[in-house]
């Protein structure tokens, strides 16, 4: 058994969507570092070019707007205009709504669902033809779409859209696999718990102390723990796991 290259992507073409900052930027960080070439996209197009060039490796910067139909299409004629394959979409950006149930709003709840759902959905849809151009028998492509431990665990804040839609994320992905898998595809969640980005910022020492008690492992999680989920799951190492949920979150969810 040669198992040299079992957790390589090398040569291999990513798309991280939400790549600028947070979970995405860990994730193109380390698939760029490992060799692969990855296209990150974010609304705001002078972000998105900034982060890109502080990337090591082969990092390419893409403005769309995946928040509507149009933004994803034309997201996927550029990706194809470029390529004439995808081997991993990482479905990663998403947001969040955080207020009372007597004060949420159909905004609120709407807002939230179109980006962590019916994005990953649909673009991934649109990139179907890539996505199949790009997987083998030995090799498949990878979908990695980022759910949340929010959907493992109900957690102290009223975050219900968000709650739900990851909640529906992760049993999308198990449909989505089940489908998927004859054509050389695999569909795969990662659910992360506490990692410090944009939506779960730690404010203060008292504030970090009182997460890390949440978290058996004793801390919060960091590049490397996403990047090594993130290898597994794009990588040789990865191709015969399919509708999996991957728990990143140091046991918060036990």
């Amino acid at each position: 058994m040669d198992i040299s290259g079992l957790f390589s992507v090398k040569g291999r073409v990513a798309l991280v969507t939400g790549g600028s900052a947070g979970i995405g930027r860990m994730i193109a960080s380390g698939l760029a570092a490992a060799g692969a070439r990855v296209y990150i996209c974010a609304r705001n197009a002078e972000k998105v070019e900034k982060v890109a060039t502080e990337m090591a490796g082969d990092v390419i910067a893409l403005a769309a707007d995946v928040s509507t139909i149009e933004g994803m299409k034309k997201l996927a004629d550029d990706i194809s205009s470029r390529e004439s394959a995808l081997h991993i979409l990482v479905n990663n950006a998403g947001t969040l709504a955080d207020a009372p149930i007597d004060d949420f709003s159909e905004d609120q709840w709407d807002s939230v669902l179109d980006l962590n759902l019916k994005t990953p959905f649909f673009l991934l849809q649109k990139l179907l033809p890539l996505l199949r151009a790009g997987g083998t028998a030995e090799h498949p492509s990878s979908v990695i779409n980022i759910g949340s431990v929010g959907a493992l665990k109900v957690g102290p804040r009223e975050v219900y859209s968000y709650q739900a839609s990851k909640g529906a994320i992760h049993w999308l992905t198990k449909s989505l696999a089940k489908k998927l898998a004859p054509e050389r595809i695999t569909v795969n969640a990662i659910a992360p718990g506490f990692f410090e980005s944009d939506m779960t910022v730690i404010k203060d020492d008292a504030m970090r102390q009182m997460v890390e008690s949440m978290v058996p492992r004793g801390r919060t999680g960091t590049p490397e723990d996403m990047a090594g989920a993130t290898l597994f799951l794009a990588s040789r190492a990865g191709a015969y796991v399919t509708g999996s949920v991957i728990a990143v979150e140091g046991g918060l969810s036990i």
